[in-house]
C-alpha cells in the first residue's frame, strides 16, 4: 500500500483503535509517533512495535492542551523530518446525563478532548505535512451522525457531529496542499472506552428503543475488533485512497441503518 518509510502521528494511540492502527501501520513500515496520556501504556505499544522490527516514538501528551500536542508534533516531525499521516483518534465518551444535570465542566471536557483536540492535532501537524501532502484520518462515531437514540450522550454526539463538519471544511481547504482528510464513524467496537463512560440518571429521560434481532446485522450481532477499524485507517493512509477526501465513512456492519 506504499506506506513504507512514511511517518504517522496517532493520537489516542496507546489503547483501542489507536493502538491497533499503530501496530498495523508499523507492520507496513510506517514510523509511528504514538500519543497518549499514560506513560506505561505508551511504553507497551512502542515495545510491541520495536520488538517486531518497527520504529516508534512515545509521545506523552494531553490532546486538549495546545502546548503539549504542539510539542508532540514537533518532536515527531523533527525526528524524521516529516509527517505524512495523522490519525486524530483520541476521544472520550465523557458523562452521559440529562441536560439539566450535565455540568458545564463535564460538557467542556468532552468537547475539549474530542473536538478541540482534533483541531489542535491537525493544526500542529500541518507544518510538517504541507510541503509534500499527506493523509488525515479523524475518528468520529455513528452517534451524532446517524444515531441519536443514546439519550444523555449530548456532549459526545455534538463533538462527533462537529468532527464531521470539521473534516469536510478542511478537506476542501487543504486539497491545494495535496492533503486528504477523511472521517471514519465506527459503531460498536470491542474496546474499553465504554468502561470509562460515566452514566447518570439516564432512566429519567431515555426513550424506549426496540432494535431488530441482531443489532449488528452483518455479523449476527457480534461487534468487530479494533483491527477492523485499523484496516480502514491503513487504506485511507495509503496511496490506494489517493482520490478520496472529505468522505464520511461508516464502519458498523449496518448497525446505524437500523436506527437511521
Amino acid at each position: 500500500m506504499s506506506l513504507s518509510g512514511k511517518v504517522a502521528l496517532i493520537t489516542g494511540g496507546s489503547s483501542g483503535i489507536g493502538r491497533a492502527a499503530a501496530l498495523m501501520l508499523a507492520a507496513e513500515g510506517v514510523r509511528v509517533g504514538v500519543v497518549g496520556r499514560s506513560a506505561d501504556e505508551l511504553e507497551q505499544v512502542v515495545n510491541d512495535i520495536t520488538k517486531h522490527g518497527g520504529e516508534a516514538l512515545p509521545l506523552q501528551a494531553d490532546v486538549a492542551q495546545p502546548a503539549e500536542i504542539e510539542r508532540a508534533a514537533n518532536e515527531l516531525g523533527k525526528r524524521w523530518n516529516r509527517i505524512d499521516i495523522l490519525f486524530a483518534n483520541a476521544g472520550i465518551n465523557g458523562v452521559w446525563a440529562p441536560l439539566d444535570e450535565l455540568e458545564p465542566a463535564e460538557w467542556d471536557k468532552t468537547l475539549n478532548i474530542n473536538l478541540r483536540g482534533t483541531y489542535l492535532a491537525v493544526k500542529y501537524t500541518l507544518p510538517f505535512m504541507k510541503p509534500h501532502g499527506g493523509s488525515i484520518i479523524i475518528t468520529a462515531s455513528v452517534n451524532g451522525t446517524r444515531i441519536f437514540s443514546n439519550t444523555g450522550a449530548t456532549a459526545y454526539a455534538v463533538s462527533k457531529a462537529g468532527q464531521v463538519a470539521f473534516t469536510k471544511m478542511i478537506a476542501l481547504e487543504l486539497a491545494r496542499d495535496r492533503i486528504r482528510v477523511n472521517v471514519i464513524c465506527p459503531g460498536a467496537i470491542e474496546t474499553n472506552i465504554n468502561q470509562r463512560t460515566q452514566q447518570r440518571d439516564l432512566e429519567k429521560i431515555r426513550e424506549p428503543v426496540e432494535f431488530p434481532a441482531g443489532r449488528i446485522p452483518l455479523t449476527d450481532g457480534e461487534p468487530p475488533g479494533a483491527d477492523e477499524v485499523a484496516k480502514l485507517v491503513r487504506f485511507l493512509a495509503s496511496d490506494e485512497s489517493r482520490h478520496i477526501s472529505g468522505a464520511e465513512i461508516f464502519i458498523d456492519g449496518t448497525e446505524s441503518l437500523l436506527q437511521g
